[in-house]
């Protein structure tokens, strides 16, 4: 008999390690703020609010911060401020989280996908230079996985064809890149702060900028209440009614346990860093296995939010992903699951969707006749092969060693004994070349 637990064996972990990887971890200051605001009636006012966006702008190094309900609110109002319009295209990776990108649509534009690197899960440059048409209007760049992306080579990229670059740093909160805090080096930034990130508040989102046009813009998009802070004539003329029809102020009890938790964050971050690189290097050299982590000692993961890990299956006799990880679960290691994102270019809403009612799919009803942005299989290779090619690991929010340590010796057992899931195994590896499209003019 094998002696995983899979197969019949011992658990390699029998004991509950829930504590290590609790989140996010809520303070009696935290708690009693929550109670004030809600003992006081001010949970829709913006002081509160106001104070976080001090705070937080000064803790990302940026001139502006403008908080919103979601994530996905300040995303949309990313892609405004910057003039995303009717028969624009905005680029965006295809392996990502929908709200990166799918908001452009509401503004009738339309979305482009770039293929990624299959080291670092993040957009290919040479991919995404590609796809620029005269329709190209911005970069959505996504710091997928907390994983940096190549900021040199993109930024050149979008200055010599006059493109905004906006950041998505809901996944990479307080990384670096080569030691300058991601979200500090597009035009503007911005990112979902929901509960399960790793700077997480509750419910809400931040857009932070060192630009004052669209920080303004931002303002007049969904944040009516503060058009007084306004200071550009022209939009000032227009002012006192939410040009994007939206509300998207910040409740203040997301603020309150904002202000908090930007206070703690970055020990906290210090510890999630020190104990995911300790994991990694337990696991240094185990066949199959390669970390997901920045080689640049100046390039960081910030607080690991999602991490994985790259799968290479032909290293251990072609055990599917799902196979590996379904073994390790067995012995009792949490956090191990097979894949990252669906490929959002082969998505229905992509292709067929007509959201508007105009009689043309929603991904194409602004260009002009003609031209067709859809992207079907075979497109993007890479974004299409990569859920055989990685894996979800546990995420620790406490550095313990020997817990870490058996956590690791957990991992290796089961790619010891991988030839014994082999003739249990009933998936097939997806074969994909790793290679790039190239894109209609």
């Amino acid at each position: 008999m094998s002696k995983l637990a899979l197969l019949g064996g011992d658990k390699a972990l029998a004991q509950d390690y829930s504590e290590f990887f609790n989140w996010p971890i809520v303070t009696p200051e935290m708690e009693q703020g929550v109670l004030e605001v809600l003992r006081s009636g001010n949970m829709s006012g913006t002081d509160i609010t106001r104070q976080f966006e001090r705070k937080f702008a000064q803790w990302q190094g940026t001139e502006y911060a403008l908080a919103h309900n979601t994530g996905t609110a300040a995303l949309l109002a990313a892609m405004w401020a910057c003039g995303l319009g009717h028969g624009d295209e905005l680029i965006s990776p295809s392996i990502t989280y929908w709200a990166s990108c799918i908001q452009a649509l509401s503004l009738g534009a339309s979305v482009v996908f770039a293929d990624i690197l299959p080291e670092t899960l993040n957009v290919d440059p040479d991919d995404l230079e590609q796809r620029i048409t005269e329709r190209t209007k911005a970069v959505m760049v996504v710091h997928y996985v907390a994983m940096p992306a190549d900021m040199d080579r993109i930024m050149a990229i979008a200055r010599k064809h006059g493109l905004k670059v906006i950041e998505d740093v809901s996944h990479a909160h307080g990384a670096l890149y080569k030691g300058q805090k991601v979200g500090t080096l597009g035009d503007v930034a911005a990112m979902s702060l929901m509960s399960g990130k790793s700077l997480a508040i509750g419910e809400g989102g931040i857009l932070c900028t060192n630009d004052r046009t669209l920080y303004e813009r931002a303002l007049l998009w969904g944040h009516y209440a503060r058009h007084g802070e306004i200071e550009t004539e022209e939009l000032r003329q227009a002012a006192g009614l939410p040009w994007g029809g939206y509300k998207n102020r910040m409740h203040q009890l997301s603020s309150i346990v904002g202000l908090h938790q930007v206070d703690k964050y970055d020990k906290e971050m210090a510890e999630i860093d020190r104990s995911m690189n300790y994991f990694w290097d337990q696991l240094d050299g185990v066949p199959g296995l390669d970390s997901h982590r920045p080689t640049d000692p100046g390039t960081t993961k910030g607080g690991w939010y999602a991490c994985k890990g790259i799968y290479k299956s032909e290293e251990l006799g072609g055990l599917s992903v799902s196979r590996f990880c379904e073994a390790v679960r067995a012995e009792g290691v949490g956090g191990f699951s097979p894949g990252c994102n669906k490929a959002l270019h082969l998505h229905p809403l992509m292709h067929t969707v007509d959201i508007y009612g105009v009689g043309r799919p929603s991904s194409i009803a602004n260009l002009p006749i003609g031209v067709d942005c859809r992207q079907g299989p075979g497109s993007l290779p890479v974004s299409e092969a990569v859920q055989e090619r990685v894996y979800g690991i546990p995420w620790f929010k406490r550095f313990d060693k020997e817990v870490i340590e058996a956590h690791a010796a957990a991992v290796r057992k089961v790619v010891e004994h991988h030839a014994d899931l082999l003739s249990g195994d009933p998936r097939t590896p997806v074969e994909g070349k790793l290679g790039l499209s190239r894109r209609r003019s």
